[in-house]
């Protein structure tokens, strides 16, 4: 059971903040607040199409198109609402247009974040509620990159590499700050990278395949030799649901997918399923571009998952060919989607991340 009734979720138009809605809005009862700015790579079509096909959820559903820097609106509604449970993801994510616009970055993670503890802390004081938590969902990108052995855990140091993980790095120390000073009941979460259907086709996965679909060159930054540990969003979202139930307060959880993979071999991956599938002959050779590679590019991620498991038995249980497989399914039967996303974005799917 869910033991909350009102949760808010910041950033609920991005890829994990929509699986999060969709997940909670088919299998509980809760009534749901999202909060979303509507960036470049915000997008309402998964839960609309949602919402269609089973109206009553629309009873328990409730947007607020606002951006969280402005302090007095999310004060304003956060008083409103009187949450009893918090799901932060709202974010800018994506580490090439870091590069390219830190300061969106730096006003979006950082200061978002600390606006958002701030109701938080001053709404419990005149609240004096025991039954609040709010859990700040953050990256694996924090702890900078490994060698060829190792895991991050609980205990890495952080060592942010890039404006994005930086900016993220700072969010999870003001939140643990305020946990600490103000004993504020908060959770921190670090994941490793995540993919799935319905993520905007800018990052490494869905640009692979959408790129691939329209004869265009998929760019591998310097010699692809880059190892990320991949998170299906589902595993993802059933870790955070999870934790919200069950998890600690006062505690951190590292959500790793257990499947460590390089750049190069995902993008090969790909290729010879969408061969599979459409029965074509792409050729690796013919499809790839190596460019230049990315400003501080971190070589290794890996995340050590076993806090979560012994606390709370959580493992993915996704396969990642499968899950891979799916998704590749999922974007092979939804381009209008994505050229649609793009448009509106005004992203023609080029290389960012120059840092000119």
């Amino acid at each position: 059971m869910f033991n909350f009734k009102k949760v808010i979720i910041t950033g609920g138009y991005g890829f994990i903040g929509s699986a999060l809605i969709r997940n909670l809005l088919k299998n509980t009862n809760v009534e749901i607040f999202n909060f979303d700015k509507m960036g470049p790579v915000s997008d309402s079509q998964s839960i609309d199409n949602l919402l269609i096909l089973n109206p009553s959820y629309k009873k328990r559903y409730k947007f607020f198109n606002f951006n969280l820097e402005n302090f007095k609106k999310l004060d304003e509604i956060f008083n409103e609402i009187s949450p009893d449970f918090v799901f932060h993801l709202a974010a800018e994510s994506h580490v090439d247009r870091s590069i390219d616009n830190p300061l969106n970055f730096l006003n979006s993670n950082v200061i978002g974040t600390f606006n958002l503890i701030e109701v938080v802390r001053k709404y419990l004081k005149n609240q004096k509620s025991n039954n609040f938590l709010l859990l700040h969902i953050s990256t694996d990108e924090v702890f900078g990159s490994l060698g060829k052995s190792g895991k991050f855990d609980e205990r890495t140091p952080y060592d942010p590499k890039s404006p994005y993980s930086a900016t993220k790095a700072c969010s999870d120390h003001l939140v643990r700050a305020w946990r600490h000073t103000y004993k504020l009941p908060f959770i921190v979460t670090n994941c490793s990278n995540n993919f799935g259907p319905w993520q905007f086709p800018e990052k490494l996965i869905p640009l692979t395949i959408f790129k691939i679909l329209n004869g265009e060159k998929v760019p591998i930054y310097g010699n692809g030799m880059q190892i990320r540990d991949w998170l299906f969003v589902e595993d993802h979202i059933n870790a955070l649901i999870l934790i919200a139930k069950n998890g600690f307060k006062n505690r951190d959880y590292c959500i790793g997918g257990r499947s460590e993979i390089t750049n190069l071999n995902i993008v090969k991956k790909i290729i010879d399923n969408i061969n599979k599938k459409t029965k074509n002959n792409y050729l690796f050779d013919d499809l790839i571009s190596f460019v230049e590679d990315r400003p501080g590019h971190d070589t290794r991620y890996a995340i050590d998952f076993e806090r979560i498991k012994k606390e709370l038995q959580w493992a993915p249980t996704y396969n990642f060919d499968n899950a891979l497989e799916s998704t590749i399914e999922w974007y092979l039967n939804n381009q209008d989607w994505c050229k649609k996303v793009l448009k509106n974005a005004n992203y023609n799917s080029g290389r960012l991340g120059y840092g000119n």
